[in-house]
C-alpha cells in the first residue's frame, strides 16, 4: 500500500532565515520556489538525496507549536547520515548546537539531535 515518503511540510517564523538553514546548511537541494500572493506565503520545495522532499512554508500568521520533543504530534524529523563526526563538526561550524552523540541501546546506531530555527528537533543518524 504505502511504498515510502514522499515530503514533509514545515512552516517557518522567518523564511529568510530557514531557507538558509535548509538549503545552505543542511544542504538540501532548492527544487522549486513559489510565492503565493493571495496566502502572502511563500513555498519552498527542498530535496535530499534520496529523492524525499521537505516542504517549507511561510505564514504571516501562524499558531505556535509546542517543540518538546516529548509532546503530542510528529515527534522529530531524522535525517541518515554517513559521518556523526563529520555532519556534527559542519553544524557546529555553522554556530548549530548538537546534543551529545548517543548509541541506540537496541540498534546500536549513532544518533543526535539538533534544532532548525524555529527550534523544532531534527535528529541525523549515522546508519
Amino acid at each position: 500500500m504505502l511504498k515510502g515518503t514522499h515530503h514533509t511540510a514545515i512552516i517557518c517564523s522567518d523564511y529568510e532565515k530557514s531557507k538558509y538553514f535548509y538549503n545552505t546548511i543542511l544542504g538540501l537541494k532548492i527544487i522549486d520556489e513559489n510565492y503565493r500572493q493571495a496566502r502572502d506565503s511563500y513555498k519552498l520545495d527542498l530535496q535530499l538525496p534520496d529523492g524525499t522532499q521537505i516542504e517549507l512554508f511561510s505564514f504571516p500568521d501562524f499558531t505556535p507549536r509546542a517543540v518538546d520533543p516529548e509532546a503530542l504530534g510528529l515527534r522529530h524529523l531524522a535525517f541518515v547520515v554517513e559521518s556523526m563526526d563529520l555532519v556534527c563538526k559542519h553544524l557546529q561550524s555553522f554556530a548549530v548546537a548538537v546534543e551529545a552523540v548517543r548509541i541506540d541501546p537496541y540498534t546500536g546506531e549513532k544518533y543526535t539531535f539538533f534544532k532548525d530555527p524555529d527550534n523544532l528537533p531534527l535528529e541525523i543518524c549515522e546508519l
